[in-house]
C-alpha cells in the first residue's frame, strides 16, 4: 500500500509527535498530519523503533486534539517543488508560498535532504565575488563556491549587512548568471518588511529566491527551511548553470530549534545543552556550498551567526569555524562608533582570499596591498594601546602618523554608506589613499613599483589635517 493513514498518536510535546505501536515505517519519509478542524500540517519521521515512531511537525504541534488527529505516511521524502520561475519568489520554511502568489507548478521536485557527492567530484573554489564592500572585498575577499560566516552578536547591525550584500553582490563579468538564495529564520516581522523592502526597491528581488521563518513561527520550522532554501540553490546551480549566493540568518536560531528538538527527544546533551551531534548537523549544511567538476554552476554561502554574549568561543561559531573557511567578525566597538559596517579587522579572515584575487581577478597587487593594510593596522592598534597607558602628548612623530592612519582605515576604508556600492578597484584605490599616510620607509609589504605608481607621500603633509581631509 502505498499510503498509510493511522489515528490516535499517543503524545504531542515541542512539535514532536509520537506514536505506538506502527509497523514498516522509514526513517525521513513524509508525512501529513491532518488536525480535528481539518487543516493538513507537514512532518516528518525522524526516529523508529519497535515501539514508537517520532514525527517531527514543522508546523508544530499546537492546538492538536490527538484522539481526532489522523496521520498518513507518504512512503516518500519530503520534497520541494522546484521550477525556472522560483526566482522572485518568497516562501516559508517547507515552500509554501508567502508572497500571495500561487505554488509552484512543476514536475520537478527533489528530496530537501540532497544528494551525496562524491568528494572527488568537487572542484576547488576559486573566483572573485564583488560584494561592494571593501572590508570584505579588500581584506576578506569571497571566493566562488566558498562558505564564509558572519559573526555577529545582538544589537550589531548584521540584517542590513546582508541585506546590502544580497543587493550588491555579482560576479564580474557574470552579472546575468546570478542569483541569490535568502533564508531567514526566527526575524520579528519588522526584520521581514525590511528585508523585503530592500530587495522590491533596489530591483534584485526578481533575481533572489526569499525563504523566511518569523520569530511566531514554530521553531521547528527552522530545521527544515535551510535545506529547502539549500535545495533550490542546488537546482539554480546544478540544473540551470546559474552562480549561486546562499545567505542564512541566523544560524543561531536553527541551532537553538536543534536543541529544543534535541531535548524533547531525550537526546544526551553536550556543551551549552546543545546535542552531541550538532557539528555533524550543521556541517550537513555547510558543505553543500562548493562547485562540482565540469558543472558550470556554483553555490557561495553566507551564513549569520549572533554570538550569545559576543562569544566567539561558544559552540556554534566555535564548530561554525571547523567546518567553513574562514569568518566576518563585527566589532561592538567600531558600531559604537558610529562606523558601518563594523568589521573587526584582526579576527577576521578568508582562507581562500588567495585563489580569487590578483591580476586574472582583481588586480595584481591586491594581495600586498591586504597584506600591508593588515601589518600597519596591527602596529596601529598596539599603538592605540599604548597611548592608552603614557598618554597620546608621549608619542613619537611617527606612532601619531599610525594613529592618524587606524581612525582613517576605520571611517574611510572600512567604513561606508549602506547605498555606497563600491568596485574593487575603488577599493584599492581607497585603500593607498589611506596608506598614503604611512611614509615609504614603512610599507614594507608592497614593492617598489606599487609605491611608485600608487604611494602619495610627502614629508610637507600633516598627517592629523590629511586624515580629516580625507575621511570628509
Amino acid at each position: 500500500m502505498r499510503e498509510k493513514e493511522y489515528r490516535y498518536a499517543s503524545a504531542a510535546r515541542g512539535g514532536l509527535l509520537f506514536m505506538k505501536g506502527l509497523s514498516g515505517v522509514r526513517n525521513g519519509d513524509r508525512v501529513q498530519v491532518r488536525d480535528h478542524q481539518g487543516q493538513v500540517r507537514n512532518g516528518q519521521v525522524i526516529r523508529t523503533t519497535t515501539e514508537m515512531v517520532l514525527i517531527q511537525v514543522f508546523e508544530g504541534t499546537d492546538g492538536l486534539d490527538l484522539e481526532r488527529t489522523w496521520v498518513r505516511f507518504l512512503e516518500e521524502p519530503f520534497e520541494v517543488t522546484l521550477s525556472p520561475a522560483i526566482l522572485g519568489r518568497i516562501f516559508n520554511g517547507v515552500g509554501k508560498p508567502r508572497d500571495g502568489r500561487p505554488a509552484l507548478i512543476s514536475q520537478t521536485k527533489r528530496n530537501v535532504n540532497g544528494s551525496a557527492v562524491n568528494p572527488a567530484a568537487r572542484a576547488y573554489p576559486k573566483e572573485f565575488i564583488q560584494t561592494g564592500l571593501s572590508g570584505i572585498d579588500g581584506l576578506n575577499s569571497l571566493v566562488r563556491g566558498q562558505k564564509l560566516p558572519v559573526f555577529s552578536g545582538s544589537g550589531l547591525p548584521h540584517n542590513r549587512l546582508v541585506a546590502q550584500l544580497v543587493r550588491q553582490a555579482k560576479l564580474p563579468g557574470e552579472e546575468s548568471n546570478f542569483a541569490v538564495v535568502f533564508a531567514a529564520m526566527g526575524i520579528s516581522h519588522a526584520d521581514e518588511r525590511f528585508f523585503r523592502q530592500s530587495f522590491e526597491s533596489s530591483g534584485v528581488l526578481r533575481n533572489v529566491v526569499m525563504f523566511t521563518n518569523l520569530a511566531d513561527d514554530p521553531p521547528i520550522e527552522r530545521l527544515i527551511l535551510p535545506r529547502t532554501a539549500l535545495t533550490v540553490a542546488e537546482y539554480l546551480a546544478f540544473d540551470l548553470d546559474l552562480h549561486v549566493l546562499v545567505v542564512i540568518t541566523d544560524m543561531t536560531h536553527y541551532a537553538e530549534a536543534l536543541r529544543e528538538v534535541a531535548t524533547a527527544k531525550g537526546d544526551v546533551p553536550s556543551r551549552k545543552g546543545y546535542p552531541g551531534y550538532l557539528y555533524s548537523d550543521l556541517a550537513e549544511i555547510y558543505e553543500r556550498a562548493g562547485r562540482i567538476r565540469d558543472r558550470h554552476g556554483s553555490i557561495t554561502m553566507v551564513p549569520v551567526l549572533s554570538m550569545p554574549s559576543d562569544d566567539i568561543t561558544h559552540p556554534i561559531p566555535d564548530l561554525t569555524g571547523y567546518i567553513t573557511e574562514g569568518q566576518i567578525v563585527l566589532s561592538r566597538e567600531l558600531h559604537g562608533q558610529g562606523i558601518y559596517p563594523p568589521i573587526h579587522v584582526p579576527p577576521s579572515l578568508s582562507r581562500l582570499m588567495k585563489d580569487g584575487i590578483g591580476a586574472q581577478y582583481t588586480r595584481d597587487d591586491h594581495a600586498r596591498v591586504a597584506s600591508q593594510l593588515y601589518a600597519s593596522y596591527a602596529r596601529a592598534l598596539e599603538v592605540r594601546n599604548l597611548a592608552s597607558i603614557v598618554g597620546a602628548e608621549e608619542l613619537s612623530q611617527r606612532d601619531r602618523q599610525y594613529m592618524d592612519f587606524a581612525k582613517l582605515f576605520e571611517r574611510r576604508f572600512i567604513g561606508q554608506g549602506e547605498e555606497q556600492d563600491r568596485s574593487i578597484i575603488e577599493t584599492l584605490e581607497i585603500a593607498w589613499e589611506v596608506l598614503s599616510l604611512l611614509p615609504p620607509s614603512e610599507l614594507t609589504r608592497v614593492s617598489e613599483a606599487d609605491l611608485a605608481r600608487s604611494h602619495n607621500w610627502s614629508e610637507d603633509r600633516s598627517p592629523a589635517s590629511d586624515s580629516e581631509a580625507l575621511v570628509a
